[in-house]
């Protein structure tokens, strides 16, 4: 009598110690799966074609199903392969951003008086490309040898290679930087021109990444609210990111311009591993504020460069766009009127150098961003 309940009760063990074997190996399979999403932003939300390929066979748009074609290899390619042995562990360098602004922004020189000032604060968003990394370098660059903005500059990198060299993207640094700008600058006459470069999501979320680091989306309120409590008066915003036309109703005002890389509904190109800058990156400032001293002159001429590239590549225009006002447009030519301009400044890459010359088509891989 005793042989079928024990029968039984042996049955029912090993039925249960098969089904915890099978919960627990769900959770480790959910687990990585988890980890392999946090390598780069949701396909779901920000479009992301991590392939590059030349603009005659280009990467198709994110479908949202998050099927990447050599999503890994990318990622192994490009800055977020590694993290270096010499930055410290995540939560040190976390805890050192208060003293990465402190350095920096002891670097602002005092304005010059008797002219309107330009200044600068440009943030790379993503820290799994270095395309973002050598934008923000590069404007960096030119804002201080061609627009007289030498000690008026601030940016801020998400990049595993340059965590000794800048503060983080990250929207508390962000914020830090910009009140900082207002304590040095005349908020009534001066200028800030704020550029901005990551991956963008149809929500209108910019991607703020820098894994394994906890950093939040940038969202148009949140730097429509930064920037207004700074009480600067005179902005340009520059936006190169997909559907990155979704921040312009959230800035955009009588004293501010607004540029954005895409419409709302559209999504912008030239990111990825093999990119050194995305195509309105280079529309816009190698080659029309090479061109150009004035902002809404370099934005048309970027404008057409870049609709001449898509339309070659076969791919939907993205249609940057544009958001100006006279009062901002007079504060602009006060500020044209008073500056000595340098000459055109080269593109060189921080990563993978490729000749300064080299046309987008060779240079900046077609990927949505």
């Amino acid at each position: 009598m005793l042989r079928r309940p024990l029968f039984i009760f042996v049955v029912a063990f090993a039925l249960g110690v098969l089904s915890a074997l099978t919960v627990v190996r769900w959770q480790q399979a959910a687990q990585v799966e988890s980890a392999d999403a946090s390598v780069a932003p949701p396909a779901s939300a920000i479009a992301d074609a991590t392939t590059s390929a030349p603009p005659d066979t280009p990467d198709k748009e994110d479908n949202g199903s998050g099927d990447h074609e050599d999503d890994e290899s990318s990622a192994d390619a490009d800055a977020g392969a590694s993290w270096p042995s010499d930055a410290g562990s995540p939560e040190q360098v976390l805890y050192a951003q208060g003293e990465r602004m402190d350095a920096a922004i002891a670097n602002l020189t005092p304005r010059v008086s008797g002219k309107v000032n330009l200044y600068l604060v440009a943030f790379a968003g993503d820290g799994n490309e270095n395309v973002f990394r050598n934008e923000v370098e590069y404007v960096e660059k030119q804002f201080v040898q061609r627009f007289d903005a030498a000690g008026h500059t601030l940016i801020l990198v998400n990049n595993p290679a340059t965590l000794n060299d800048h503060p983080i993207a990250s929207q508390t640094n962000l914020e830090t930087a910009v009140d900082a700008i207002a304590e040095v600058m005349d908020k009534e006459e001066d200028l800030l021109f704020v550029f901005l470069t990551s991956h963008g999501s149809r929500e209108h979320e910019l991607a703020v990444e820098l894994d394994p680091l906890p950093l939040d989306p940038l969202k148009p309120e949140d730097l429509a609210g930064l920037l207004a409590g700074s009480h600067i008066r005179n902005k340009v915003v520059v936006i190169s990111a997909c559907y990155s036309g979704g921040f312009i109703d959230a800035l955009k005002g009588p004293t501010t311009m607004v540029i954005t890389a895409a419409r709302a509904d559209r999504t912008s190109f030239g990111c990825g591993s093999k990119s050194d800058i995305t195509y309105f990156g280079r529309a816009m400032f190698v080659d029309g504020l090479n061109d150009q001293d004035n902002f809404h002159a370099a934005f048309s001429e970027a404008a057409k460069l870049v609709r001449d590239w898509e339309t070659k590549a076969g791919e939907q225009h993205s249609e940057p766009q544009i958001a100006t006002a006279p009062a901002i447009e007079q504060r602009l030519k006060a500020w044209r009127s008073g500056l000595h301009l340098g000459p055109p400044v080269p593109f060189i890459p921080a990563a993978d150098p490729k000749p300064a010359n080299a046309s987008p088509e060779l240079s900046a891989g077609l990927t949505t961003h």
